[in-house]
């Protein structure tokens, strides 16, 4: 299965760029390496999957690129801007311009699909002015649940939970989307919606999308596939 072809404008600075990354956990000899020499690149509007065996590192390297770790050693620049080293309120500013997308979803259960997207616009100043009721109900519109706004997750499907996950990390504009294995709980053609549904609302938005999964059956929608090895990326898979 081939990916899709993409033609970067070669004078844009990626939105991601990693150079000669590693990570550890622990400490002292219970020290173990986890990253090996990332490089990478991933440019405006660009669809990647990073894939390969669970253990490998794609999680670990997602959460370094979406603040939610400090990088270590090497080169971590995310929107033009070197994370590693940042202080608490840079790495606040830089979760503030993403999108995150879990498998878990993470929805707040004593909220409605509303009020969980409302929640992510609460947290953008330059929203606090507008109609935020208003901007939820279309963004869950947009993803097909206008008919479930009001309803609490208990009472969504797994796929409309997603969904909801899904026009969360979109309703404030986020320039990359981060998703970490978004379809592995759900079946065929919930997961099969999910992605297309990431992939045309993020086109329309021209946001840059990295995708961590398992899942074979949706490596159509990328532009490029990374694959990850025993925390390495291996350029050329057999």
């Amino acid at each position: 299965m081939q990916s899709l072809s993409f033609n970067p404008t070669n004078s844009i600075e990626p939105v991601i760029s990693i150079g000669s990354l590693n990570h550890y956990f622990g400490e002292g000899k219970l020290r173990k390496q986890i990253l090996f020499d990332i490089n990478l690149n991933i440019n405006l509007g660009e669809i990647v999957i990073l894939t390969g065996p669970s253990g490998s590192g794609k999680t670990t390297l997602l959460t370094l690129m979406g603040g939610l770790r400090s990088a270590q050693e090497g080169s971590l620049k995310i929107l033009g801007q070197q994370i590693r080293g940042a202080n608490k309120k840079q790495l606040t500013k830089l979760r503030k311009q993403l999108g995150y997308i879990f498998q878990a979803h993470n929805l707040m259960m004593f909220l409605t699909a509303k009020q969980n997207v409302r929640l992510s616009l609460e947290l953008h100043d330059h929203f606090l002015e507008q109609n935020l009721d208003g901007k939820a109900q279309s963004i869950l519109e947009a993803v097909g649940l206008g008919n479930r706004v009001d309803y609490y997750p208990e009472n969504l499907s797994g796929g409309q939970k997603q969904r909801v996950a899904i026009a969360r990390a979109l309703a404030s504009n986020p320039k990359i989307i981060l998703a970490d294995e978004p379809t592995a709980a759900l079946d065929k053609k919930s997961g099969r919606d999910v992605v297309e549904l990431m992939q045309n609302l993020a086109k329309e938005q021209g946001c840059t999308i990295l995708l961590v999964t398992h899942d074979n059956r949706i490596l159509d929608i990328a532009h490029r596939i990374i694959y990850m090895e025993d925390g390495r990326l291996i350029p050329n898979p057999v």
